[in-house]
């Protein structure tokens, strides 16, 4: 693969994804009684992105156990959503995962439990620190 950068979101970048996080301890560590399945949604803006694009991830005990890209028909425990400025700036790290919900930069599926996530902000800075070692090629770019 070398230096080529994977299209986000794409079933490459999430195969890619997948195997950062199973190899990584520190997720394993933070995530060890994880049970839970999200859906990663970014939203439309009716200008690059015309209809929201959407991926799964199953996590379970510091593990990904499958991924993919996911329609609106594909139900997880959890959705995350936001816009694709607020993607660049969360894999950028300028924003954190729970403080960008707290801001409003990103949202929780209605009837999410935001106490479980909250318990859990550890391995959500893990998948995000995941990320930085998936070369990426936003959709805008």
């Amino acid at each position: 693969m070398g230096d080529e950068k994977l299209l986000f979101p794409s079933e490459e970048w999430i195969q890619k994804y997948v195997e950062v996080v199973n190899a990584s301890k520190a997720y394993e560590d933070a995530a060890h009684d994880w049970e839970g399945d999200f859906v990663f949604e970014i939203e439309a803006d009716g200008d690059v992105i015309t209809e929201n694009i959407r991926f799964y991830l199953d996590l379970w005990h510091g593990k990904c156990r499958s991924a993919h890209m996911a329609d609106e028909s594909t139900n997880a425990e959890f959705t995350y959503s936001g816009p694709l400025k607020n993607w660049k700036l969360l894999f950028d790290k300028k924003i954190d995962p729970i403080k960008g919900l707290m801001q409003r930069k990103f949202k929780l599926g209605k009837g999410n439990d935001m106490g479980k996530i909250m318990r859990y902000t550890k391995a959500a800075m893990e998948l995000v620190n995941a990320t930085t070692q998936v070369p990426t090629k936003f959709i805008d770019e």
